[in-house]
């Protein structure tokens, strides 16, 4: 794997855990304000989910450059 092909694909799945570790840990508000999202949460941690997500793609790029490198999976044709 190159280091292009390491790039995209930490992109890839640094997007993919993003969005599954977004709600993780939401609380909603009971009573919201008049003007407030019934839905938004009270408290987002975005920079916590960042470096959460950040930890959990680079183990998994980790784990899909030893898998391409090791060639138990070609991706090659």
């Amino acid at each position: 794997m190159s280091i292009v092909e390491g790039i995209v694909t930490f992109a890839i799945i640094w997007w993919l855990v993003l969005f599954m570790v977004l709600p993780w840990g939401i609380t909603r508000e009971e009573n919201p304000e008049i003007g407030h999202e019934a839905g938004a949460p009270v408290k987002t941690r975005l920079w916590l989910k960042i470096a959460i997500t950040t930890g959990i793609s680079l183990v998994l790029l980790v784990i899909a450059w030893a898998i391409a490198e090791s060639g138990w999976i070609s991706f090659r044709g």
